[in-house]
């Protein structure tokens, strides 16, 4: 009989992490079915219909205002009914979620097997990014099997007396799901939301993509952020795209500041393939985000993140990616740097991507395969 995997998530980005790995697992013996807790609703729901994924499992958790407590609560709840009556021999999770961290501690809790897709990550700081640093550790102190995207993950995976054998490293899913994005724009794939990019934006200018969802930049850090596209978007050469995040607290201070500038274009969020061709016309990307730190050396895209610390330092190390804080002066000198020095641009837009080269779903599978069959 072949083994049962559950693949559990609820975010757009865990979503499209996940997608292209429920692709390559329905290639192979297992059984397999999808369970989202739609932690994000509308936000996932264009991802699963980009990436023609139904689920079998839909909880529809999210509500309006919904603490992460209350949030916490009902996953357990509900995903106890799914264990019991689907049984899985393994639930797979991914990255820092609240959804990746109950789903596998409700498994736990059944006595069922976890693997824990982008493990390894860490900032050691429980506050940054909160809730994401304490949700990903918890989840690795259960998962069964981690697919590690580095050996930097790897390694703190190690340190914290995690079973080596237990570890693999995959490099991340994100890129799997980018190239096969990609391909399907290089073959002429379109929709509402490009065309009307295309119309609104002058791409002869510099284009700068931005983004901010962190809960640790909420209040003043988004104040600042807001400032320094402010300046930034002085330059009569320079076109800024912001798809805001529905979050009131980012609509609230971005709305606010940043509506009167013809060169800003502050859009809804965009559905992945939009983000993904925005991002492929851009000149560079100011952003909180973790995925968009991983994505955009793929397509060589100088990155600068605004935060303190990041999960992620390879990108750091390998000099694709820059951290600038929420201070304005320094996000908008550094975006500056890069617009009108060419040698620093290009020294950031060819470094070497770490993050993977768009096989990690096929080795987890196989991974997978040698430890349940």
């Amino acid at each position: 009989m072949s083994k049962k995997i559950l693949v559990c998530f609820g975010t757009r980005p865990e979503a499209i992490k996940m997608s292209s790995l429920v692709h390559e697992l329905r290639k192979s013996e297992f059984e397999i079915k999808v369970c989202v807790t739609a932690q994000h609703r509308e936000m996932l729901d264009q991802v699963l219909d980009f990436f023609e994924i139904t689920p079998d499992f839909d909880l529809n958790l999210m509500t309006a205002n919904q603490t992460l407590n209350k949030l916490s609560g009902r996953i357990f709840t509900e995903m106890d009914g799914v264990l019991e009556n689907y049984a899985p021999d393994l639930v797979l999770v991914h990255g820092d979620t609240t959804t990746s961290s109950i789903c596998a501690w409700a498994a736990f809790h059944r006595g069922i097997a976890t693997g824990h897709v982008e493990a390894g990550l860490r900032t050691y700081n429980k506050y940054a990014p909160f809730p994401e640093e304490i949700n990903r550790q918890i989840t690795g102190r259960i998962a069964d099997f981690h697919f590690a995207p580095t050996e930097t993950s790897k390694n703190n995976l190690l340190s914290e007396h995690t079973a080596a054998e237990s570890i693999t490293v995959t490099g991340n899913t994100v890129i799997d799901s980018l190239l096969w994005t990609v391909g399907k724009l290089d073959s002429g794939f379109s929709n509402d939301r490009i065309s009307e990019l295309e119309s609104k934006v002058d791409f002869t200018k510099k284009v700068i993509l931005v983004t901010g969802h962190r809960r640790e930049n909420f209040g003043d850090g988004f104040l600042n952020i807001c400032k320094a596209l402010a300046e930034i978007a002085s330059r009569p050469d320079v076109e800024i795209v912001f798809p805001v995040h529905l979050n009131p607290n980012v609509q609230k201070p971005v709305n606010d500041l940043l509506s009167g500038y013809d060169n800003i274009h502050l859009t809804e969020p965009l559905d992945y393939p939009s983000f993904v061709w925005i991002m492929k016309q851009a000149t560079l990307i100011i952003t909180d985000s973790g995925g968009v730190q991983e994505e955009a050396p793929s397509l060589g895209k100088p990155v600068l993140v605004m935060r303190e610390t990041t999960e992620r330092p390879e990108a750091v190390e390998a000099g694709t990616v820059k951290l600038v804080g929420t201070d304005s002066d320094v996000i908008a000198r550094n975006a500056f740097e890069l617009l009108d020095q060419p040698s620093v641009y290009e020294k950031m837009s060819k470094a070497y991507n770490p993050y993977g080269d768009g096989k990690a779903n096929a080795r987890i599978v196989e991974f997978l395969k040698s430890k349940l069959t």
